[in-house]
């Protein structure tokens, strides 16, 4: 039998179940982080994703047949060395695409980032316009956070209008908050409100609170309430995945003057040490009165088991981790958020390597846990809009598809773990297959990208 032709070789085949892989795209050698979908007004799909301090465009229009257009260089490394792009969206003919300067996570063998002078950093977002053009964004204009080496703008919600709702650094605040933008003059966006957690406000302490915005995120910080994101808008509340401090619902009927209206603890129980945001999104499902929210696991690859003294990196004991899941919360009353059910853990292929995803490639506990889900928003009709599907990215799970029309009972329906990369990855873990996104457009295709790997467009299939 033939392999697949999106195989790495024979026996690095990955593994599929519901679903068909209509191609790959090699990303002109790099890979993608948090990609946006935009339908232009004639029908067609481009996919724009960032690429450190680049933005790249893949028209998608066959999604058999990708077409990778180009890399836009969205940050001069010269005039900007620290500063990279972490998130892009797109709306309204526009694209917005998010900026940051220094902090982020700590990878073993990757010194922090030596503070640079103000002139030298970027840390906000850009704003382009791409309605008339969309292989060749237009710039229009910058909104800096005000807070240079830092983690600046995160992750965000632009679903088309005057607003974008930020998780951004602010000067005097530690962590990231609720900011919005108002970007009627694109040249000219200005901040229309913000909130945050009161302990999150440096200089509401005695003595004031001292904090270093370029530090790298280790498990403390990670613990700390703080607002991953992004704020998820709909019906004037903003849901959002605030780390440590669990999920906060929040009332932006009136930007100016946000205010909390709900919150549920959820760290610990869950949220590993080692992992990553220890509440990481909070997704309302459309038509539904539910949000699901996770708890970031982390990549392997940036680990290391603590017996192997010739290898240099984060070290993983034999420590137990706690668990990293999704979870459906009923919404129904904003005030009284309730967590109703757990997913279930990824099902284990026949044949697969190891016995399940806490110990691949490390041998010891670590840190398994989701990542990124699809994101469908209200305005956004190229997008598959389903309230009874949730897509996730699972790391070294691979994508996971759940039907969730019953929400007391979500259930896996369909899966793929990709082949393990062969390129060369400068990290001391597992190179093993990193899946980090997921974009479902209106015609049912999914787009999945990977780390230090390229682009899989995907179908589900019936059982």
């Amino acid at each position: 039998m033939a392999i697949p032709f999106y195989a790495k070789g024979p026996g690095n085949e990955g593994y599929i179940k519901n679903l068909e892989v209509l191609a790959y795209e090699d990303l002109d050698g790099g890979s993608f982080f948090q990609p946006a979908l935009w339908r232009t007004g004639d029908g067609r799909y481009y996919l724009y994703g960032t690429m450190g301090n680049q933005i790249g465009i893949v028209e998608v229009t066959d999604p058999a047949q990708p077409r990778f257009v180009r890399r836009v260089q969205s940050i001069d490394p010269e005039k900007f060395p620290n500063s990279r792009n972490p998130k892009i969206q797109a709306a309204d003919g526009l694209l917005i695409v998010a900026v940051c300067s220094g902090g982020g996570p700590f990878i073993p063998d990757r010194p922090p980032r030596a503070p640079l002078p103000p002139e030298q950093c970027r840390q906000g977002i850009y704003i382009y316009r791409i309605q008339e053009d969309p292989e060749n964004p237009e710039f229009l204009g910058y909104w800096d956070c005000g807070v240079p080496n830092s983690n600046g703008v995160h992750r965000f919600m632009y679903d088309g209008g005057p607003y974008v709702h930020l998780s951004s650094e602010a000067r005097g605040f530690e962590g990231l908050i609720y900011r919005c933008v108002d970007i009627s003059d694109p040249a000219h966006p200005v901040e229309a409100g913000r909130w945050w957690m009161p302990h999150q406000y440096a200089d509401g302490f005695i003595g004031r609170h001292d904090f270093d915005p370029n530090a790298p995120h280790v498990p403390e910080f990670m613990a700390k309430g703080w607002m991953h994101g992004p704020p998820f808008v709909r019906d004037g509340l903003a849901y959002c995945g605030y780390c440590g401090d669990g999920l906060v619902i929040l009332n932006v009927e009136d930007v100016t003057r946000p205010y909390i209206v709900g919150h549920l603890p959820m760290c610990p129980p869950f949220g590993s040490w080692y992992g990553g945001a220890k509440t990481h999104t909070a997704l309302p499902l459309p038509g539904r009165d539910l949000c699901v929210v996770t708890n970031e696991g982390e990549r392997y690859t940036w680990f290391v088991k603590d017996n192997d003294p010739a290898v240099s990196g984060k070290k993983i004991g034999g420590c137990a981790q706690a668990l990293n899941n999704l979870h459906m919360v009923d919404v129904s009353d904003p005030a009284h958020p309730t967590l109703i059910a757990e997913f279930p853990y990824p099902e284990v292929p026949e044949r697969f390597p190891y016995r399940n995803f806490q110990q691949i490639g490390l041998g010891v506990n670590g840190p398994f846990g989701p990542h990124n889900l699809h994101e469908p928003m209200p305005h956004k009709p190229w997008l598959e809009q389903r309230g009874d599907l949730v897509y996730c990215c699972y790391f070294h799970a691979g994508l996971r598809i759940y039907d969730v029309s019953d929400e007391f009972v979500p259930k896996e329906i369909a899966y793929f773990i990709p082949p393990n990369p062969t390129r060369e990855i400068r990290m001391p873990g597992p190179h093993i297959a990193t899946t980090e996104d997921v974009v479902v457009d209106d015609r049912g295709n999914i787009f999945m990208n990977t780390s230090y790997d390229g682009l899989y467009v995907l179908r589900r299939k019936e059982p």
